[in-house]
C-alpha cells in the first residue's frame, strides 16, 4: 500500500510549477509568425528605433566628455521596457494564450520571489567562477579594461538612477523578455534547448561592449535563468535573481571604484 511522503522540502527546488501543453506540429506560416515575434521582441527593433527618436529629440547618447549620459541611458532603458512588455502581452494575447500563466505561472508569487532570492548568490557565484576561469586560461578575452557603465555614476543620485535601471530594465524586462522568447522557441521554434542556446548567446552579445569575457560571463548567466524558467514555468523567480545579481554589481562597482 503507497504511503505518503508528506510535503516536500521547502527551498531552492526546481519542480516543473507546469508543463507546456502538447501542441500539433507547427506549419510554416506558425513559425514565421513566431520568428518575426522573437525579431521584434529581441530588444534590437525597439532600442533601435527609440534610440533613433531620442536624438532626434535632442537626446544624446554621449556627453561632451565621450562617456554614456546616464539621462540618455536611463530614458532609452525604461522606455523600452514599457514598449517590449507592452508587445509581450499584446503578442500573447493575440494567440489566446494568458499573459499571467505564460509569463508568471501557477505557483504563488511569494513563493517564487523568495526562490529567486536565494538564487541570486547562486548567480554570483557562476559569475565569478567563469570569469575566474577566463582570467585564468583565456585572459585576452578581457577586452575592456575599465567597465563603461562605471562612468554613468559620478554622483549618489546617478547610482540610484542606475539602480532603478539595473533592476527594471535589467532584472524585469529582461527576464520577461526571455520568458517570452522561451515559450515562444518552446511552441514553435524547435524546443526550449534551442532557445536557450539561441537567446544566452544574443544576450551575451548585447553585453560586448563591457568586453568579452563579460559577455561570456553574461551568456552563462542567460542560459541559467533560462533554465530557472523552463524548470519552474514562471519569471519571477528570474526576475528577482537576476535584479539581486544587478545590485550587487552596482554596490561592487561602487566599493571598488574605477
Amino acid at each position: 500500500m503507497a504511503t505518503d511522503p508528506g510535503p516536500e522540502p521547502s527551498g531552492l527546488r526546481f519542480d516543473v510549477a507546469a508543463e507546456p501543453p502538447v501542441r500539433a506540429r507547427p506549419t510554416p506560416a506558425e513559425r514565421i509568425v513566431a520568428f518575426l515575434e522573437v525579431l521584434l521582441c529581441s530588444d534590437y527593433p525597439t532600442q533601435l528605433a527609440l534610440g533613433s527618436v531620442l536624438v532626434t529629440s535632442g537626446f544624446q547618447p554621449m556627453r561632451p566628455d565621450g562617456g554614456l549620459s546616464l539621462q540618455y541611458v536611463a530614458i532609452l532603458s525604461l522606455v523600452d521596457t514599457v514598449l517590449l512588455v507592452g508587445l509581450i502581452v499584446l503578442f500573447l494575447r493575440a494567440h489566446g494564450e494568458q499573459p499571467r500563466i505564460v509569463l508568471l505561472g501557477r505557483e504563488p508569487v511569494g513563493h517564487e520571489m523568495r526562490v529567486g532570492a536565494g538564487l541570486i548568490i547562486a548567480a554570483f557565484v557562476i559569475a565569478l567562477i567563469v570569469l575566474g576561469a577566463i582570467l585564468r586560461f583565456l585572459p585576452q578575452l578581457h577586452t575592456v579594461e575599465n567597465n563603461p557603465l562605471k562612468d554613468l555614476m559620478r554622483r549618489p543620485r546617478d547610482a540610484a538612477i542606475f539602480a532603478l535601471v539595473v533592476v527594471i530594465a535589467g532584472g524585469v524586462r529582461e527576464e520577461i523578455q526571455r520568458a517570452f522568447l522561451l515559450h515562444r522557441f518552446e511552441r514553435w521554434l524547435g524546443g526550449g534547448t534551442i532557445g536557450v542556446v539561441a537567446t544566452s548567446a544574443a544576450f551575451g552579445l548585447g553585453h560586448l561592449p563591457q568586453g568579452v569575457d563579460a559577455a561570456v560571463a553574461t551568456g552563462v548567466l542567460g542560459a541559467f535563468w533560462g533554465v530557472v524558467y523552463l524548470r519552474r514555468r514562471s519569471a519571477l523567480a528570474p526576475v528577482v535573481s537576476h535584479s539581486g545579481f544587478n545590485l550587487l554589481q552596482l554596490v561592487q562597482f561602487l566599493i571598488v571604484g574605477r
